[in-house]
């Protein structure tokens, strides 16, 4: 059995399995049984993730290459703690995603809000938040990979880019996170409560998403120039 299906048997494994298993046993249980069900349902979602990641054998110099990168969006998130809610971080990891695919851009995602958070604190939102920034470099790499030089001859690509990256942070990373806050604030579930969440968080992702816009606009040539450069000289992840 090839990689590739082993792969997609595995994640068909933790979606049609482990995730509905976790969801029937977490509803017996009593108290906030959302909550602890949640988070490991987010866990199990990224696990094919990783897997899909290892089962290629990646080799030393592109392991090296996503620590690097991985470091260099966590530190981005950390330089510009001072401004609140401006994160450069989720614009470094759709780069990377479009570089070199979906698997890569969710690995440094995840990667980077771990490593991050050994500045910020880590909590119960750590997986979220690896989950949504992940996500955003997986989408990234998903709908750019292979097209993205074809936008780039047609002078579109910084505003392609740009409008995708504040679409996907306002949409779809931020609500991810404000899910977590939905789940770890309130005693009990409600519909009131969820709209309340979601509504206050909707500034905090506009500025979040207007930080991407930003990112992708300045640093996304320029950047992805250097990665597949560096692609073509050594050889990684051209699988």
């Amino acid at each position: 059995m090839s990689n590739r299906k082993r792969s997609a048997l595995f994640t068909l494994l933790c979606l049609c399995i482990l995730i509905p298993t976790t969801l029937i046993l977490g509803s017996r249980l009593k108290g906030r049984w959302y909550y602890l069900t949640s988070t490991l349902i987010v866990v199990e979602a990224m696990i094919p993730f990783f897997y899909a990641f290892e089962i290629r054998k990646p080799k030393a110099g592109e392991l090296v290459t996503v620590a690097v990168l991985a470091a260099l969006a966590a530190v981005s998130r950390g330089a510009f703690a001072f401004l609140p809610h401006f994160k450069p971080v989720v614009g470094i990891i759709m780069i990377v995603g479009i570089a070199f695919g979906g698997e890569v851009g969710f690995l440094t995602g995840a990667i980077a809000a771990f490593a991050s958070n050994f500045f910020f604190g880590q909590g119960p939102f750590t997986p979220w938040q690896m989950m949504s920034y992940g996500m955003g470099g997986f989408l990234a790499g998903a709908v750019f990979h292979r097209s993205w030089e074809k936008w780039e001859k047609k002078k579109l690509f910084p505003v392609a880019l740009g409008s995708f990256g504040f679409l996907s942070v306002l949409l779809l990373v931020g609500p991810l996170l404000d899910i977590c806050s939905l789940f770890t604030m309130s005693s009990t579930l409600s519909w009131d409560f969820a709209i309340a969440c979601l509504s206050s968080g909707f500034f905090v992702n506009l500025t979040h998403s207007l930080s991407t816009l930003l990112t992708l606009l300045l640093l996304g040539k320029p950047l992805l120039a250097k990665l597949k450069r560096l692609q073509s000289k050594y050889g990684i992840w051209e699988r």
